[in-house]
């Protein structure tokens, strides 16, 4: 890991280097790290909602459009003062997908450190997200987080079909080997022909349902 820091005056800081003041990096990429983290979420409250809620007993999930939390990269001063209120924050859940070109999904990765590490710098707890494609991206996913902590990954969405079922099992598996989380927190389903694995070696399973998840309980109560 390696320390970049530079200042250019005068500039106006377009690429956000504010946020990674202070940062170490990891990798040839320079992912910028993030300190490990051992608690475990409450509840979670996505952020669309966080933003307007009174409740703050929860931790802030970024588990849903992209377009409902861009903003919090484009002015993340204007959302910190929010944030600060909640337990803690799980990092943003930049979409990675496989479609896209590598060098995208290697950047929202890049982008969910960077606002992860200004969250931990300013004294906001953060649980790193992981969020990977194929595996072009295993190693890139695990940058910057540290071994034996917590993490987080978003299922929903990624099981119903076969083909993306595969792609998830195979990403987990090898984000499982690398990181030895001590807890994995699910945000959506958690079912135990993937799980149980994990179980087995001692991992804890932190499993939360989606929103979707709770709407349609809902309807059916």
């Amino acid at each position: 890991m390696s320390t970049i820091n530079c200042t250019r005056n005068g500039c106006k800081d377009v690429f956000h280097a504010f946020l990674v003041k202070n940062a170490n990096y990891d990798g040839e990429l320079e992912i910028p790290c993030l300190n490990s983290e051992h608690q475990v979420p409450n509840r979670l409250i996505p952020f669309s909602k966080a933003i307007h809620s009174t409740d703050t007993d929860a931790w802030v999930h970024f588990y849903e459009d992209d377009a409902k939390f861009e903003r919090i990269w484009n002015q993340p001063n204007k959302y910190f003062s929010i944030l600060k209120k909640f337990n803690g924050v799980i990092s943003p859940d930049f979409s990675v997908y496989r479609d896209m070109p590598l060098v995208m999904q290697q950047w929202n990765i890049y982008r969910s450190r960077a606002l992860g590490h200004w969250l931990q710098e300013n004294g906001i707890c953060v649980i790193p997200n992981i969020r990977f494609g194929d595996s072009r991206t295993y190693d890139t996913a695990c940058c910057g987080v540290e071994k034996h902590g917590v993490i987080a990954i978003g299922s929903h969405g990624c099981l119903k079909l076969l083909s993306e079922r595969g792609y998830f099992q195979d990403g987990l598996r090898a984000v499982a080997a690398k990181l030895v989380p001590t807890t994995i927190i699910v945000y959506g389903t958690a079912p135990d022909y993937i799980f149980s694995e994990y179980k087995t070696l001692g991992i804890k399973i932190v499993q939360f349902d989606s929103d979707f998840m709770l709407s349609r309980k809902a309807v059916s109560a």
